[in-house]
């Protein structure tokens, strides 16, 4: 009887395995997971540090547990700073008045930056280019403000930076290299807004700028060539102040609608061409932004602005850029399956995006409602679509090679059990550019047990991403053999190739 029981369970194993195997094998072992942690919604003001760092905490370490890989983490909402500047002010969305630092001080970008590494995840500094003042921020400290209120334009109660003016993309630029130089952030993000959202009525009042500086042009173009040319300028002052820091842009999620241009999509809603004047789509064809985010937040079926043919629609025009989808997380869970009234939209998008070529990724808006886990989003999420880690997309744009493979990889007998230790590679580059590039900066484990094919392209392989040079290993009594590999990962996550270490756990 025991016999038979013990048979009946190792082949429910063996076929769990195989289907864990299958399953595997169909999900991508590089994707973009990322996360928006905002704070324009007031969840940190005046919260102090200690609870903020604990709330973050809890947030980072939930989020890990569902393989988010990026973590998107806004630190300039109004012309303001959640980290130490001395070109703009502490924000108001930190401390509740603007220009007052935090006491205790701290710099929440700082220590964003290393609790995301330590947990094997990319941060991006998020800002937000042209907005100054909200309608909540009662007064404006900020140097350059205060220097140049003549470079500013109110429009229905918003303070914006105009971008007409040239002075106002070379300080947004300046902002830029600053975070970018004195930070070890992974990427520089910006979200939609440009020329700002329309109110039925009122015009922008960028008149004395068009006279200054429209060159005849309409203006249209005009104002769409001072986005375009901020991105190009954008894009190239990351990229010399640390050439691996990746350039990203979350657009509205309708480029045009096809009744305005033939190549738009059957979309009924407002428009980043002619609406927010952001000609995405240029921005992707030219090579300025390393990766293209656009909110496609709506549901399957929405009549104005259906998710799935949006999600179609930008997949044909990536235009070889990765393309990542925005996904609202309360939305899905908001709206029933097309073919199932029974269960949600999570299914029905994810299969989307997965069945797309060029579609690379998600990020969830936001961060906290995929913490909360509202109609079991996130337990999909970790169950079926993220169930294993992932590396990021590459960009061979940016760069290409390979990092040089660990050495000394050895298993070493703690008090507290076993840990495989290695050495982190050194780089042959003989130029600095080069050498930064190479550095290894993450590690990916894989194990496999005595028998396995070796396949590092099935993630279900995958047991850590980690920035550290060794990993405790679990021990069952020393009596099944693995074969563990470490492999290194550079700054671009490109791999070095593969060395194997044999252990009886």
């Amino acid at each position: 009887m025991y016999k038979k029981f013990f048979l009946s369970l190792l082949i429910l194993s063996f076929h769990f395995s195989l289907l864990t195997t299958a399953m595997a094998q169909n999900l991508p072992k590089r994707e973009f997971r990322g996360a928006w942690i905002q704070c324009v919604n007031n969840q940190w003001r005046g919260m102090g540090r200690d609870r903020m760092q604990q709330t973050l905490t809890y947030q980072l370490d939930e989020l890990q547990k569902s393989n988010i890989n990026v973590i998107l983490f806004q630190v300039r909402a109004e012309g303001d700073a959640l980290y130490q500047s001395q070109l703009e002010p502490w924000s108001r969305f930190l401390t509740g008045q603007q220009g007052v630092a935090p006491s205790p001080l701290w710099d929440p970008l700082e220590w964003m930056v290393k609790e995301c590494h330590r947990r094997g995840m990319e941060l991006h500094a998020w800002i937000n280019p042209f907005r100054a003042k909200t309608k909540g921020t009662p007064e404006l400290t900020s140097m350059y403000y205060l220097q140049h209120p003549e470079r500013f334009f109110i429009y229905d109660g918003l303070w914006l930076f105009d971008p007409g003016i040239p002075e106002n993309r070379q300080y947004i630029c300046q902002v830029a290299r600053d975070i970018v130089s004195r930070y070890d952030v992974d990427g520089l993000h910006i979200d939609d807004y440009f020329y700002p959202y329309p109110v039925a009525g009122v015009p922008i009042p960028d008149d004395q700028t068009y006279a200054r500086y429209g060159q005849g042009m309409e203006r249209g173009d005009w104002r769409r060539q001072n986005v375009n040319l901020f991105i190009r300028d954008l894009y190239q002052t990351v990229h010399e102040a640390k050439p691996w820091v990746k350039f990203g842009v979350s657009p509205f999620g309708i480029y045009r609608n096809q009744k305005n241009d033939p190549n738009g999509s059957q979309t009924n809603g407002l428009q980043n061409y002619d609406d927010l004047y952001a000609d995405v789509l240029e921005w992707v064809r030219k090579g300025w932004v390393d990766y293209n985010i656009p909110q496609i937040y709506w549901e399957i079926g929405h009549k104005a602005a259906d998710y799935e043919t949006l999600a179609h629609w930008w997949n044909d025009y990536a235009a070889g850029r990765p393309l990542i989808f925005g996904q609202d997380v309360e939305r899905t869970v908001k709206y029933a399956d097309t073919h199932n009234p029974q269960t949600h939209q999570v299914y029905q998008k994810y299969n989307i995006q997965r069945s797309l070529p060029n579609v690379v990724g998600s990020c969830q808006w936001y961060a906290k409602a995929c913490v909360d886990n509202p109609g079991n989003y996130t337990t999909v999420l970790r169950q079926q679509y993220h169930p294993y880690p992932s590396l990021q997309p590459s960009m061979p744009w940016i760069d290409d090679k390979a990092p040089g493979k660990v050495s000394k990889v050895k298993l070493v007998w703690m008090p507290d059990g076993p840990v495989l230790f290695w050495t982190a590679p050194k780089t042959k580059a003989k130029d600095a550019r080069q050498a930064a590039l190479d550095v290894a900066t993450k590690y990916v484990v894989y194990r496999f047990v005595k028998g396995q094919n070796i396949d590092l392209n099935n993630p279900a392989h995958i047991v850590a991403v980690t920035s550290d040079t060794f990993l405790r290993l679990p021990y069952a009594g020393g009596k099944t053999q693995y074969t563990y590999i470490v492999t290194a990962l550079d700054r671009l996550q490109n791999e070095s190739k593969a060395v194997k270490k044999k252990v009886k756990l």
